[in-house]
Formats: structure tokens, sequence, C-alpha cells
């Protein structure tokens, strides 16, 4: 009897030390359900969204930039490197937007770095996400480096970004449908993120500052932009969350309009996430706001 039960456990213990072994080549592999998620860092909010909208559960996604902070700005804390370096993968921008990469980058051996906008841009303008066709195609770039580390998962990220696929190109329609009857085509921002969504949409973007909210307008540029207001009677001017509304109130109390928010997405804050709110539903807030702006039907 006593000999019996001590086998029993010999083969037992056999049994969980095999199973362990195979846990381990697993979580080499990739994922399965039960498993720890895949560790995963993006630079900013809306790649962190893409990222989440594909990887749902099998993923643990880190949105390194901190609420309230202009991702323009953020450099990366300790605690931050820490967590780069343990990640599987590290979503960019690219093209110079986290220009703390290039210092950081010698320590990035066993992270997977992807630009997810790197073959997208022009003229510099960093800001592909505000345009939901290309926000599609930041999508597939994310896609491929979670395929990458995680082989084993691939079927389930693909079926995941053809649906994020779909509600962009929903989006899409959107866009063109609610702007295609309108008094006006022309929209003064804070800075000059909108020119990807003006292009797409038939929209004409004049920026209080330049492609960065960092640039300081000149005395020149802010009489120039309240000309511009008058001449094409523009009756909204839009500010933006992150930055001070202070040169939009200026320029609209000039001419006698209004302002309004029209949302650059570069973050979101923790009253947005607990209502629900996220890249889909703060870009269906910009349409609804540039409809009104520009006096569509």
């Amino acid at each position: 009897m006593k000999r019996d039960f001590i086998l029993g456990l010999i083969l037992v213990c056999v049994f969980l030390i095999m199973g362990m072994g195979m846990w381990q080549i697993v979580s080499e592999r990739g994922t399965e359900v039960g498993t720890t998620r895949v560790s995963v860092v993006a630079s900013f909010y809306p790649l962190a969204f893409l990222a989440d909208e594909i990887g749902k559960e099998k993923i643990a996604v880190k949105n390194l930039t901190p609420v309230g902070v202009e991702p323009h700005e953020y450099e990366p804390t300790a605690r931050d490197m820490v967590e780069i370096q343990q990640a599987k993968l590290l979503i960019l921008n690219g093209e110079n937007f986290e220009g703390w990469v290039k210092k950081v980058k010698s320590e990035l051996k066993n992270v997977l770095v992807v630009e997810a906008a790197k073959d997208l841009m022009i003229e510099n303008d960093v800001h592909v996400w505000l345009s939901p066709e290309l926000a599609k195609q930041e999508a597939r770039v994310i896609l491929s480096g979670l395929v990458q580390i995680d082989p084993l998962n691939r079927d389930y990220y693909m079926e995941n970004e053809k649906l994020l696929e779909n509600k962009l190109e929903k989006m899409t329609v959107d866009f063109r449908n609610g702007l295609s009857n309108c008094t006006h085509q022309e929209i003064i921002v804070s800075h000059g993120a909108f020119g990807y969504l003006a292009r797409e949409f038939g929209l004409k973007q004049v920026a209080i500052s330049g492609i960065s909210p960092d640039e300081e307008p000149s005395m020149k540029q802010l009489t120039e932009v309240a000309q511009f207001a008058r001449k094409n009677n523009v009756k909204y001017i839009f500010f933006e969350r992150l930055i001070s509304p202070k040169l939009a109130e200026t320029i609209a109390e000039e001419v006698g309009a209004k302002t309004l928010v029209l949302d650059p997405i570069e973050g979101i804050d923790n009253n947005d996430i607990a209502v629900g709110k996220n890249y889909l539903t703060i870009m269906e807030d910009n349409l609804a706001n540039l409809r009104t702006a520009l006096e569509c039907r």
C-alpha cells in the first residue's frame, strides 16, 4: 500500500514537471488561454488603442504618455524604461515623433520595435492617425508586429484587425457623407495636426502654430490667421484639450467667432475613459463639431 502510494506520488511529480516544461515552451512561442499576456508598449494613446483592439485579452498594452501630457513633450522615466525593456513589442509612430528613442535604442536589443507611420508621412507631418484610412494602414503594421512576437495567435489577431478595419472604413464613410454638403471648407486649428484629415475630406486647414504645438506663432502669423478668418467668414476657431486655448480664444474674440474643440487625440484623460470614450468615439465628436463649424447639411 505504502509502495503504491509512493509510486503514485512520483508519477504525479513527473507529470507536473512535464507540464511545467510544456508551459515554458508555449510561453516562448506565444500565448494560450491561461498564460501571461504578451507585454506591449505604445508610445502614445492612438497606437495603444489600435494595439488593444487587435490584441484584446491576449496582450497587455502600456501607453507610455501619461494622462494630460502632450506626447510631443514626453520623455520616458526610469520606470518607463524598465517597462520598455521588459516588453516584447514597442510600437512607435516613427519619423522622429519619439525623439527619445535615439537615446535608448541600444538598450532595446530584445524588444521588437515597429514604426506604425514610418512610410505614411508627408512633409514631416506625424499626425497620421487622424486619417481613418491611414489609421487602418497603421493597424496593419501593428498586426504584423503582434504576429511576429506571438505567432500562435496569428488568426486571432488577424480576425480582430479585420473588425477594426471595418470600424475605420465605416468612419471614413461617415466623414465623407457628413462633410459632403457644407457651406465652408476652411478650418482654423490650434496646431497643424489635421492635414491628413483635411486632405482626405476636402478641407483647408489653417494652423495658428505649426505642425508641433510647441511652435510659438509670431504676431505676423496671428494677424494673417485673423485676416483669413474674416475673409472666409470663419465662425468657429478650434482648440485642443491638451494645450492652452488662449490663442484660439484671442483670435475668436478678435474676429467675432466662437470656439469649439477639435481633438487631435494625442492623449485621453481618466474622465473620458470612465464614460467609455475612445479613439473612435472622439473621432465621432470631431465630426459633429466639424459639421457645426462648417455649417454642413
